[in-house]
């Protein structure tokens, strides 16, 4: 993938980032990483790669400058402690790398964090706070069940004013701390047994972060926040074989690309 030479703004707010990956996502993870330095408009402090244990990956780090985490030390629980999943599908793995993600407030040292997912790739420059207010990217569909888990965690209805499931966020660590504390007064126990107990098992997208963590702000309060069209492509190909050319159209209608084999997320944006 030839990387298209961005705008450089520089923004004030200094943010690290934070991008869960496996060894599956090597293909796609060196033009997340140096398309978020290319693209996001404020000073990166720390990127951090959240993985399992992987030679490969730690090499990769190494290579782009980035601070690799055992995801082991993240939670105290184990992707195999989470069981979620049927005769047909297993979710347990990906609902544990959500649960790694709302617990970045742990790893980060900035106020504010970017967490990526790993096989979406930024294409034009990208800001996440606007005059105070967060940025948040978003598309017009989004898994019903993600509003009833929501519904059971927070004893409230998600205000839902788009969809925010457009494979990266800006976090405020506050924010997603205060979220925590919430979902645990509610429950009265730890907010991941909180979310694992309140999914129903039997659907297949039960739970997300990014609409869990937004629709939370978003009640709390919407002035706070920007709703930007996420125009984001998803594409069946691998990362390295877009030309620069190829990159360069998209982009006049694109912000992002993401390169996952999932058929639930090739609707349109």
């Amino acid at each position: 993938m030839s990387i298209q030479r961005g705008m450089q703004l520089n923004t004030a707010t200094k943010i690290d980032v934070l991008i869960p990956a496996i060894e599956k996502d090597l293909a796609t993870l060196p033009h997340v990483i140096d398309n978020i330095r290319r693209y996001v408009t404020h000073p990166i402090g720390s990127i951090y790669i959240v993985s399992p244990v992987s030679t490969k990956i730690r090499k990769l780090c190494s290579r782009k400058n980035c601070i690799f985490v055992n995801e082991r030390s993240v939670l105290p629980l184990t992707k195999n402690e989470i069981h979620y999943q049927s005769s047909r599908w297993n979710r347990s793995g990906w609902l544990y790398q959500q649960l790694l993600k709302m617990n970045g407030d742990s790893i980060v040292k900035a106020k504010y964090f970017l967490v990526m997912d790993a096989d979406t790739v930024l294409i034009k420059p990208h800001s996440f706070i606007v005059e105070g207010k967060t940025v948040f990217y978003c598309r017009d569909w989004s898994q019903p069940e993600y509003f009833n888990t929501y519904r059971k965690l927070l004893g409230m209805k998600a205000p839902r004013p788009r969809s925010f499931v457009t494979h990266y966020m800006l976090f405020e660590k506050s924010k997603l701390s205060a979220l925590k504390q919430k979902i645990e007064a509610v429950h009265k126990m730890p907010w991941y047994k909180a979310i694992i107990s309140s999914i129903n098992k039997k659907k297949q997208f039960g739970f997300s972060e990014y609409e869990t963590y937004a629709n939370f702000m978003y009640t709390k309060n919407p002035g706070s926040l920007v709703l930007r069209s996420s125009m984001n492509k998803s594409l069946n190909m691998n990362a390295s074989s877009l030309k620069e050319q190829q990159i360069r159209n998209l982009a006049l209608k694109y912000r992002s690309l993401s390169f996952h084999k999932r058929k639930i997320y090739s609707k349109a944006p």
